[in-house]
This record gives structure tokens, sequence and C-alpha cells, in this order.
């Protein structure tokens, strides 16, 4: 199960382990259960404080939990309903430490606001081996149950368990339970889900941020632009803090990555955490999951300009630098909105596995939808792409690629309508056929959306001079229409969206920032 490297690895960490742990096994006769027996009695050869026990007591077969061997109550339950491989094996290794003793990488008062949680807490979460956005919510509930013995946690493979996934109709990965009812889905950090548990957290944050001295420059946005700016800003020794709704932006939703330079191939989260990392190596105050709601620029150079968050919480800076990214652009067609999660989707990574032999549409016929269509193929039974246009815009070795699979079908001038569906999940789309304006109905399980990105700056509107699709207008050093205020990355007017160009355009808008600091503060 695995390799020698794998296990040489895992042996070092096991010997972190501060008490033994007990390893629970749930299995029948499958050869899922066969797989999962060996896996660990794998782990259970690594170290002598590992132990295994066949209890067969869990409804979910094949799955494990794993324990403190004398826990005493003082923790919770981590469960895996399913083989924890692929993006899941690092939620297994930190399962093992955690349950053991070795202590988390989470500040102290994320700790202690786990542990003061009130009630009990069951959750579910549903995941596919392929998504990369799984783990982290996996990981965090984990953390959770480590910590508070009031928390049981259980991880369950949807491919591994169709009929459930049925039965609640889960069409979007990760997709999280809590106590029997649906709590949320998609990506969420250990942060996120404690603000929707402690309902208090956001105003006690909203009164600490407002709190802040002014910042001699403030980022509103924590992807690639704005980490750049940050360390740019920082390394001139300047007062320097980051607000941002989630750190990483959009790049945590991006799986593969080989055009970052002198990087051959990376994944977006790793991406970020490096980026995280080397911000937090200097002095920058990182304001996370605070959602900016409105700009006030300064009356005149040398004042200070604020940012108020959905919160309510105020900040003050001498500039400013937005960098707020892009986020999917919607078909805004009735049916899509009411069907999110439920059938439509927009990252066939995450999702795909969700619709193995069935049905599926991607809109879109760019490179993200011509290469979704492809990446579908090889799970889905059908995919049906559809273009707007008279062509595919994609690379022409995608387009070739595309071609060439059995089960695809390509329908160009082709405006979808409207997205299909019984109450419960989508179960078709309305097209028409652009050429004789034919209104024609497709029958399928799962829609896959891939037309584009929109900035996201619709709290900038009246405020600064916008393009005509949304996007922040900048001069060569990044500076916007409004004094002391500058912008970066995939929210501006720059062309070519990608992460290196947004973070080249985040250290250009810092350093215009530090010159309009320099300049603006200079005696008369």
């Amino acid at each position: 199960m695995l390799d020698a490297n794998i296990q040489e690895q895992l042996k070092a960490y096991l010997q972190r382990l501060e008490q033994p742990i007990q390893i629970m096994t749930s299995l029948d006769n499958s050869d899922a259960s066969a797989q999962m027996r060996e896996l660990v009695n794998e782990i259970d050869a690594l170290s002598d404080s590992v132990s295994i026990v066949e209890t067969n007591d869990a409804e979910l077969k094949p799955s494990f939990r794993v324990a403190p061997l004398n826990h005493a109550g003082e923790r919770g339950i981590a469960r895996f309903a399913g083989l924890p491989m692929g993006h899941e094996f690092t939620s297994l290794v930190l399962a093992l430490l955690q349950m053991g003793g070795y202590p988390p990488k989470v500040d102290a008062s994320v700790i202690e606001q786990i542990r003061n949680l009130p009630g009990n807490y069951q959750f579910e979460t549903f995941i596919s081996l392929s998504c990369h956005n799984c783990p982290d919510v996996v990981q965090a509930l984990n953390l959770m149950a480590a910590l508070n013995p009031r928390v049981q946690h259980t991880m369950i493979d949807g491919g591994m368990f169709q009929e459930i996934v049925e039965t609640r109709q889960i069409m979007a990965v990760p997709t999280v339970f809590l106590n029997g009812q649906e709590f949320g889905a998609g990506r969420m950090t250990i942060e996120e889900i404690l603000a929707k548990l402690d309902t208090g957290a956001a105003a006690r944050e909203a009164e600490k941020i407002s709190a802040q001295a002014p910042y001699d420059v403030l980022i509103v946005g924590g992807g690639p632009a704005g980490s750049a700016a940050a360390v740019y800003a920082a390394r001139k020794g300047i007062r320097t803090g980051i607000l941002a709704e989630r750190f990483g932006g959009q790049v945590m939703d991006t799986l593969g990555i080989e055009n970052f330079i002198s990087v051959q191939e990376t994944e977006g989260p790793k991406l970020v955490a490096q980026l995280e990392q080397h911000v937090k190596s200097y002095d920058v105050d990182i304001m996370n999951l605070q959602r900016a709601a409105a700009l006030t620029p300064a009356l005149e150079a040398g004042g200070y300009a604020e940012v108020r968050t959905a919160s309510g919480a105020v900040l003050q800076a001498k500039s400013v630098i937005i960098s707020t990214g892009a986020r999917w652009r919607e078909l805004n067609v009735p049916g899509e909105l009411e069907y999110r999660g439920k059938g439509v989707a927009y990252c066939p990574h995450c999702d795909g596995p969700l619709f193995k032999g069935k049905r599926v549409a991607v809109i879109g016929g760019g490179n993200s939808g011509v290469e979704a269509a492809i990446d579908l193929a090889g799970i889905v039974g059908h995919v049906t792409l559809i273009e707007f246009g008279a062509e595919l815009r994609a690379d022409a070795v995608l387009q070739r690629k595309l071609v060439s699979l059995p089960n695809v079908v390509i329908l160009k001038n082709a405006q979808t309508l409207e997205v299909l569906g019984d109450g419960n999940k989508v179960n078709g789309l309305v097209y028409k056929n652009r050429e004789n304006g034919e209104d024609i109905r497709v029958e399928l399980e799962g829609i896959f959306v891939q037309i584009g990105l929109l900035p996201n700056t619709d709290w900038l509107k009246g405020t600064l001079n916008l393009s005509k699709t949304g996007e922040i207008e900048v001069d060569s050093h990044g500076q916007t229409s409004a004094t002391g205020i500058f912008a970066a990355g995939d929210c501006t007017t720059v062309p070519y969206k990608q992460i290196i160009i947004a973070m080249g355009e985040g250290a250009k808008a810092s350093l215009g920032a530090f010159d309009y600091l320099i300049r603006s503060s200079a005696p008369a």
C-alpha cells in the first residue's frame, strides 16, 4: 500500500507521538476493506506507539477511527470512511499526530476557541480523493476533534459510498454535515468553521481590528498580488497590513501550476502556503476572513483613507493597495443559483468524481472549458461541451485531444438558456441553436461552468474609475483614479491574468505606494 519512501517518512513522523494511539477498524469482506486492513497494519508496524483493534461497531464499512489509547474522554473522534490516500494522506498523518498529543500549528487563540465551544458536534465531510480543497476541511475538523471531546468527525469518500451520496443528494465536495444537517460546502478554513459555530466571534474580531493604529500601507486582498505587495512594503520598514476575505484567493482553487517560472510544477494550496510563510516572515498584520465593503479615499495627499469591512470594522491607512482578484463568472440563467452544489459546479477536479458514469455538460470553449471536458471524459459517462461562439477558443493541442475522445460531443453557436432540475438536483439544460434559433433540451446530471472570471470590485463602484467590465483602471505605477489608492492583479485592467503577472503588479503597486508616501510626507 505505502511505498518504502513513504513508510520511512511516516515512521519518522510517528516518533513525534507524545502518547500511544489506537486505530479501531470496522471492516467487511470487500476489496476496499482488505486495502484498509493492509494500510492500518503497515502503520502499526512502523511504531510501537500504534495499536490496532477490530471493532466492527460502525455503520460505515470500511472505516477506521483514530484516538489516544487511554484518552479518558479528553479528545473527540476522527474517523475515516474510505482510504485516505491521494490528497487526503496528509489528513491521516496529521490525525495520527494530533490524536497522539503532537501540538497543532495554529494560534493559541484558535485552540482556546475550539476547546471552549459549547454543545456537541457530529461532523461528516463528504470528499473525493482528487479534490484539493477537501483536505483543508478534513484537517480542520479532525483538529477540532483532537482538541475537544465533544467534537466527532467522519471523512466520507463519496466515490466509495455512492448510496449515501445519492440519498443525501450530494453533488459537490467538500460538503459538510453537522448533526445530520448540511453545514457548508466548499473550502473552509478552521477560522471560517469556528466563525459559523461561534456567532459572537465576528463582532469580537471587528472590534479588535478597529482598534488597530493606522497603517502606512493597507493591502486589501491576500492572493499573489497582495502577498507580493506586502513583502515589498514590509521590506521598506513601513507599517503594513493585509485585509483578506481568504488568504491565497483563487489560487487556492487552482490544481496544477506549471508556468510559474523557476518552479517546474506545483499546486495552488502549496503555493499559497509558501506565500503565507513568506509574508509572515516579515512584520505584517494579516487580518483574514474579512471582506472589504467600502473605501473612502483620503481627501488630500498625506491624509488617511478608510476601509470598512462587512463585519463593521474600520481601518485607516496612508495608502491602500487593492488586490481583491476575481471570481468565476456565472451563467446568470434561470436555475443556476437554485442548483448550485446540486449539479451546477465550477471545479471539475473536485466534483468530477461525484458524476462517475453520468452525463454532464461543460459550458465554455476556452482553455479552462476544454481542459475540464478532457478531464471529465475519463470519469463520467458522457460530456457535452457547449460553446457560445462559432469556434472553440482553446489551444489547438487541447482541441485535438478533445475531438479524439469518443464520449464527447461539441456544440458550437450554442447559448445556454436555462438549468433544469426536479427541485432537488439538475436533470438537464436548455440551449439555443444560434444558427436557426431552435431551443433544444439536453438530459444530463451535471453542469460545469467554465466561462472566465469577474473582478471582485462591486464594492468600489462610484469610488474608483472602473472599466466597462468592472476592472480597476490603473496607470503604469499601479495608481488608481483616487489619491493614495493603488491596485494590482486580476481586479485591474492589466491584461493577461496570470499568477506571475499578478505578483509583479503587486510589487510594482507597492513601490508606487512607497513613492507616494515619500512624496506626500515631504515638507513643502
